[in-house]
């Protein structure tokens, strides 16, 4: 699946643009780089990204990166992530309860909240089919002048479609996609519309969309 914003759809086009606008830095000071691997959870084989970071990003730009990185969440549904027993997210309207205390996820550093290596947090997205993502801070790096973040550096396998009944949907539809003589074949086929690898991962289309975060 392509995420060149140039070979797009408008639509397309509008949706990352609209992610990259909210996560564009408000800090020109240089803080420690995190490197984080990104790991889709109760699906096998493994779907995972490796990012880089800036630690003065927020919850918020951090969610952008996790969206874009993914290469398939549009967006479109409610997140939160899970760190230290404490839940971050957009702040819900008046009079909408989570159930929980929700901290402003775009008042927050990431340096603020993960400091250590070898650290893990939950990032949940779209709590109906419940796309629960567990990251873990491999490294914690200075800053590589020559390097713009963040940057993916490597990932496995594609982001499951939108709204496809969460990890277990997403294996039923990729048994239902291997046997073209199943009753549901064509139907999932002309759902999926612009065709779907499972394996593909198109990293350089990544980049090219992380990069506009970057830019100041």
């Amino acid at each position: 699946m392509q995420s060149d914003i140039l070979n797009q759809s408008p639509a397309q086009k509008r949706k990352v643009g609209k992610l990259v606008s909210k996560a564009r830095s408000q800090s020109t000071k240089e803080s420690p780089i995190y490197q984080l691997k990104i790991t889709l959870e109760n699906v096998r084989p493994p779907i995972w990204r490796r990012v880089l970071v800036p630690g003065h990003f927020t919850l918020r730009q951090l969610y952008v990166v996790i969206q874009v990185a993914m290469d398939g969440w549009s967006g479109g549904h409610l997140h939160e992530f899970e760190i230290d027993e404490k839940h971050y997210a957009e702040m819900p309207p008046p009079g909408m309860d989570w159930g929980v205390p929700i901290v402003d996820e775009a008042r927050v550093m990431l340096a603020d909240v993960v400091q250590g290596e070898k650290t893990t947090f939950l990032y949940t997205y779209d709590f109906g089919d419940s796309w629960q993502h567990r990251i873990l801070v491999e490294k914690i790096l200075p800053v590589d002048a020559k390097i713009t973040y963040p940057i993916c550096l490597k990932g496995k396998r594609a982001c499951p479609p939108e709204d496809c009944g969460g990890p277990w949907g997403y294996a039923e539809l990729l048994e239902i996609l291997a046997d073209p003589t199943h009753p549901e074949y064509e139907e999932r086929c002309e759902w999926l519309s612009e065709g779907f690898d499972a394996e593909d991962f198109d990293i350089e289309g990544v980049n090219t969309n992380l990069a506009r975060i970057g830019e100041s």
